[in-house]
């Protein structure tokens, strides 16, 4: 990640921490950006069902849900407005992956609606109470599955990940658990925002494995971290990105990455600048390519602002 993006980082923290690695000697301004966006899933060519679902969300002082693959109730727009996205990747057998995303995706909507609905014109302190918000939003979260997994036994072990960026003008907050990921395309650089938590991602950080055998390995798919699972206490990946005019940004799920490598989505998204064109191509591309699993994308471009 380049020094100009990243004000601070937080990596798998305790939840009620937040350290600051980078912090700028003076905050950059906040600026207004306008915001493309599109958002789609697909069951891909091989599993039986999707388990993964997205929300795409215009936050005001109420909140306009403009893409979801949940039915959505529409409410007004104001003046003041951020940007909600997630991805969720839902893992458990007979349903319970499916269960879980969605579970996840309508625990952190509820959150958006009491909470993150009022941080708008952020500065300072509260920059850095969205990310502790969020931080607690996954915790409620993991519980909830947790608890929903106790009282179903058929339901032992229903997890998801869950990758969640919210934007305000020109302030990008990142947060992040399991092997989702988030983009971010600025000119012609694509840069992996997370860092997938997985056995093989924390056998390379080891230096156990070379990063060129991971894409074939046996327990590349083996997450370490999720929301719900066996055991409660979900660790909490969180950045702060600065974005700039031209900037696209790309949450998805593994079922695009295990696909599509990560130089073709940067052409992809270089060539296919409208967001809809883009989430289109990137699906058909995985799905042309074997579509071993479900395939969910969002796509945002920020322009300067008029």
């Amino acid at each position: 990640m380049q020094a100009f993006h990243s004000v601070y980082e937080v990596i798998m923290n305790e939840p009620s921490t937040i350290s600051e690695t980078s912090q700028l000697a003076e905050p950059l301004p906040n600026r207004p950006l306008h915001v493309r966006t599109f958002g789609l899933t697909n069951q891909g060519r091989v599993r039986a069902s999707n388990e993964d679902q997205f929300f795409i969300a215009e936050m005001t002082k109420s909140m306009k849900v403009l893409h979801a693959s949940l039915p959505q109730p529409k409410t007004q727009r104001s003046d003041e407005r951020g940007y909600l996205f997630i991805v969720a990747d839902g893992m458990g057998g007979h349903q319970a992956g499916e269960q879980a995303s969605a579970m996840a995706v309508e625990s952190i909507e509820t959150f958006a609606l009491n909470t993150l609905r009022w941080f708008f014109l952020l500065q300072g302190t509260e920059e850095h109470d969205v990310l502790k918000e969020f931080q607690a939003a996954l915790q409620q979260a993991d519980a909830k599955l947790c608890q929903e997994a106790r009282q179903h036994p058929e339901l032992a072990g229903m997890g998801t990940t869950l990758t969640i960026a919210y934007c305000v003008g020109s302030r990008l907050f990142v947060v992040h658990v399991g092997d989702s990921r988030c983009y971010l395309l600025h000119g012609s650089e694509l840069q992996c925002l997370t860092h997938d938590h997985t056995m093989v991602a924390e056998l390379i950080s080891r230096g156990m494995l070379q990063p060129e055998e991971a894409r074939h390995h046996q327990f590349r798919h083996v997450i370490t971290n999720a929301v719900g699972g066996h055991e409660l206490g979900v660790k909490v990946e969180c950045h702060r990105i600065e974005l700039e005019a031209d900037d696209m940004l790309l949450l998805c799920s593994d079922g695009l990455t295990e696909m599509v490598p990560d130089d073709h989505i940067a052409t992809v998204l270089q060539t296919q600048r409208d967001p809809r064109e883009a989430c289109e191509r990137l699906v058909a591309e995985a799905n042309d390519n074997g579509g071993k699993d479900n395939i969910t994308v969002i796509a945002a471009r920020f322009d300067a602002a008029s």
